[in-house]
């Protein structure tokens, strides 16, 4: 199987505690972590994809909206320049150990964090990238 991302939530895992938006994001969210644990490849998708599952039947998710849709463009630039290859909708990844460890360092030094200024989540990620990722679930 294959997990579906937009390219802002290759930012958002490398953080990820257990913390968002409802527990059934939550719930959701984790199911996700440990796909991608158990060895399961990335497709990069445009848009919605399977973390934002539980939000799409809101009445206005922000997933549908044209800030996650600039953050995707940002954070894809960014993942590509550090992974060195094209990041766009069908690109496939693979987040093996040393390549997950190459993401982190770039996200605690700031070279892949110019999607996150805005977010709410901001303040959390910067902590837990600060505290060395220690509570992260991937």
């Amino acid at each position: 199987m294959t997990v579906r991302l937009r390219a802002h939530h290759l930012l958002c895992l490398l953080t990820y505690v257990g913390k968002g938006y409802s527990p059934a994001f939550v719930a959701n969210y984790d199911v996700v972590v440990e796909r991608l644990a158990g060895g399961e490849d990335i497709l990069i998708v445009s848009g919605p994809d399977d973390v934002c599952a539980p939000l799409l039947n809101e009445g206005e998710p922000h997933c549908l909206g044209e800030s996650a849709a600039r953050r995707d463009e940002v954070a894809a630039q960014d993942v590509a320049d550090l992974l060195g290859r094209p990041l766009v909708a069908g690109a496939r990844l693979e987040l093996d150990p040393s390549t997950l460890a190459r993401m982190r360092e770039a996200f605690s030094s700031g070279l892949t964090r110019k999607a996150c200024p805005g977010c709410e989540w901001f303040e959390l990620c910067g902590a837990v990238a600060a505290d060395g990722f220690r509570e992260t679930r991937l």
